[in-house]
């Protein structure tokens, strides 16, 4: 624990010494709440919940995630470092959890910084505070979700650009395989593919959260995703090691 320690410090510092961090916090609050009001017409719909904010999230992941974890090991790998830190008494394992869990962190600070809206909702009328939580708690796995594929991603190659350009289009899959535009269309001749692309999509898991609906299938599905990607990286970085 103490090598995960380090390394998450190590990393969290190098996202809050630069204005990386602000300024994705920032772009995340600006995009969720104004698309919020914006298109979802929040205050028209007079209706004291955030369903329609955390549908939006999805979208956003698309592109945020990846402009989180896209330096991970990407900038590791371009400065020749990832070889350097593999020699220290540390497992990749260590090292992967570390850099994953200090990019979780602005993730979070991300999602804080909506925490206005709540308070909106609660001024508004008498929300179902579960399902609020409900909601986040979705919300904050699918994030993680995105910023573990981005981690192993990132593993691949020296190019941040080139991560992050894989990572959103993969994410961007894996949001739309499950809109209801998609599944309607598939649904009436593979309605088998129309439920595969539900049971992977981040937009059906956020829009069934939102609504209250904590399924155990969305949290095994987004932690398994989650695990299964920094798997992933474990052993692309091992196999650079050896």
């Amino acid at each position: 624990m103490r090598h995960i320690g380090i390394i998450f410090k190590r990393e969290l510092a190098s996202y809050f010494n630069n204005p990386l961090a602000y300024v994705l916090v920032i772009i995340f609050s600006i995009l969720s709440m104004g698309l919020t009001f914006v298109i979802g017409k929040f205050l028209d719909l007079n209706d004291a919940s955030l369903t329609s904010f955390f549908w939006f999230h999805p979208w956003i992941y698309m592109i945020f995630g990846p402009a989180i974890g896209m330096r991970l090991w990407a900038e590791e790998n371009r400065m020749g470092t990832t070889e350097l830190l593999l020699t220290m008494p540390i497992s990749a394992w260590q090292a992967i959890v570390g850099k994953f869990l200090a990019a979780c962190v602005v993730l979070a600070a991300a999602l804080a910084s909506t925490l206005p809206i709540v308070y909106t909702v609660y001024h508004l009328g008498n929300p179902d505070g579960a399902m609020i939580f409900s909601g986040y708690l979705g919300s904050f796995l699918i994030g993680a979700a995105t910023i573990a594929i981005t981690c192993a991603i990132s593993a691949l190659t020296r190019s941040q650009i080139s991560c992050l350009l894989i990572s959103v289009v993969i994410c961007f899959i894996l949001v739309l395989a499950g809109f209801p535009s998609v599944t309607d269309f598939l649904r009436p001749t593979m309605p088998w593919l129309a439920d595969l692309g539900n049971s992977i999509s981040f937009w059906w898991h956020q829009s069934e959260m939102a609504r209250g609906l904590v399924r155990l299938q969305s949290l095994v599905y987004l932690i398994t995703l989650s695990v299964f990607s920094l798997f992933l990286t474990s052993v692309i970085i091992r196999s650079k090691r050896a």
